[in-house]
């Protein structure tokens, strides 16, 4: 069996088992991205936003009307109501992570999932098997990636996304799932989806808003992709190991084929995606949980000369630089890029979980107390945490007084990673928090228990209608 093969065989294993601790984590990332699209939307009050600007332009590309845009009375077609609602589900940089991999996976996955499913009547078991098929693909890509001598993905080391890149094919398999596919049609569905997925990272450093779609494009994509192999667009069975194969084109033949392969269906890498507590580019958390302790402990922001932040040194390239778009960020948005932007955001703002949406309206970018502190921050490579990197997020931060004291806390696994996972009551409590900025409390209380019924068979539209405000 070739590559695509032997993960498309699995895929579609998983219609008829599915262990239920898997079901259960499926469940619960369902129930985060639901809340980061609600929130995601409740923050789009600009026309310039740029989950809006896609749903203007799928409502100038027309056509049936198949399945919900979340929060939205507007029904598009699946293809459309993936990309509106994956825009969203990325657009606050509050999405689940994956280690080492750093991708991204529910923001693409579950969005199509949901569409397809809407499209076709699809149940909610159905539904929670295609979501653990695609986000298990996808991390499957995303490790495949992974090089330990570089201690980093080399997706990121050339620049390319890898949440947009590898999704787009988690995107495909959910899809296709729910379209009916067989193990040969989600092959198809793989190998259709490989000339569909992309995205480079420029944005992260210097600005611009693309890569708040990536996602939305990735699940549009997907779906697009698993739509073609229903009706017989078909993809090379050496679509991934070929001389011109995924791995040739992206990642110049380097990649990890037993991370990628072994072990299917028993060691689950879904398991390994964590959650994220803070807003932000997930590199910021660490050096985040550290300045809240330091604040904790009574640290007066206005006594600060000095700040060193140590981070991963691979992670200094988005959050560290270039410095001046870091202690100035060019928006709200870029704010959350912004290892010395966080770390002030930290020390003098930080509501809801520590640091929460609040921190990072419009305008916020502006605040003269958080620049005048963002600019007393350096960031440097911490040799410990570029050890640890990226099988979790580690930091050190060290502030020197007016006083003469200096003040240090580190952290070698942030909030919500693998060594300090979010509890349960920490997850419920984050998506109360995002759905409730665009519902009223009761509606939110139903629109959980929808989602956690979904396992049992809950219809997918009954969660959906629960959106609308």
């Amino acid at each position: 069996m070739t590559q695509v093969q032997q993960l498309a065989a699995f895929a579609a294993g998983c219609r008829d088992e599915l262990p239920a601790h898997v079901a259960e984590d499926v469940t619960n990332r369902i129930i985060d991205t639901v809340g980061n699209m609600l929130a995601g939307r409740a923050e789009a009050t600009d026309r310039s936003d740029s989950g809006l600007a896609v749903q203007r332009v799928v409502q100038e590309w027309g056509g049936r009307p198949q399945a919900a845009v979340v929060g939205d009375a507007q029904r598009l077609p699946a293809v459309s109501a993936a990309l509106v609602n994956g825009a969203f589900a990325h657009a606050l940089d509050f999405d689940d992570t994956h280690l080492p991999s750093v991708l991204h996976p529910s923001a693409s996955v579950v969005p199509a999932a949901l569409a397809a499913a809407e499209s076709v009547r699809a149940r909610g078991t159905d539904v929670v098997a295609a979501v653990a098929a695609g986000i298990e693909v996808c991390n499957r890509l995303g490790m495949a990636s992974y090089l330990p001598s570089l201690r980093n993905s080399l997706f990121f080391e050339k620049g390319f996304h890898a949440t947009s890149i590898c999704g787009t094919i988690g995107a495909a398999v959910a899809a296709g799932m729910l379209y009916g596919l067989d193990a040969d049609g989600l092959a198809s569905a793989i190998g259709v989806a490989a000339s569909m997925g992309a995205g480079i990272l420029e944005a992260n450093r210097t600005g611009g808003t693309v890569k708040k779609i990536h996602c939305g494009w990735a699940a549009h994509g997907g779906i697009a992709a698993a739509a073609l192999a229903r009706e017989g667009v078909t993809g090379p069975p050496t679509v991934l190991e070929g001389r011109f194969g995924f791995f040739a084109a992206y990642l110049d033949g380097q990649y990890d084929s037993p991370a990628m392969l072994d072990d299917l269906g028993t060691r689950w890498e879904l398991l390994r995606t964590v959650y994220k507590p803070y807003p932000s580019n997930h590199f910021t958390h660490p050096g985040i949980d550290c300045a809240l302790a330091l604040r904790a402990g009574g640290l007066d922001p206005a006594d600060i000369t000095e700040i060193e932040l140590g981070v991963a040194g691979p992670t200094l390239r988005t959050i560290g630089e270039p410095r001046a778009a870091k202690v100035r960020p060019a928006s709200a948005y870029h704010a959350k890029f912004s290892g010395p932007f966080t770390i002030a955001t930290a020390l003098l703002g930080g509501g809801g979980l520590g640091v929460y949406l609040d921190d990072f309206v419009p305008g916020a970018e502006t605040d003269p107390d958080r620049l005048a502190l963002a600019n007393r921050v350096t960031c440097v490579d911490d040799p410990r945490a570029s050890e640890i990197f990226p099988n979790a997020f580690a930091a050190v931060l060290t502030v020197r007084t007016r006083g003469g004291a200096v003040l240090s806390h580190r952290v070698d696994s942030s909030r919500g990673g693998p060594e300090h996972p979010l509890t349960l009551a920490d997850h419920r409590l984050k998506f109360r928090l995002n759905a409730g900025r665009a519902l009223p409390e009761e509606r939110v209380t139903q629109l959980e228990e929808a989602a956690t019924a979904l396992a049992g068979g809950e219809p997918v539209d009954r969660l959906l209608a629960l959106t609308l405000p």
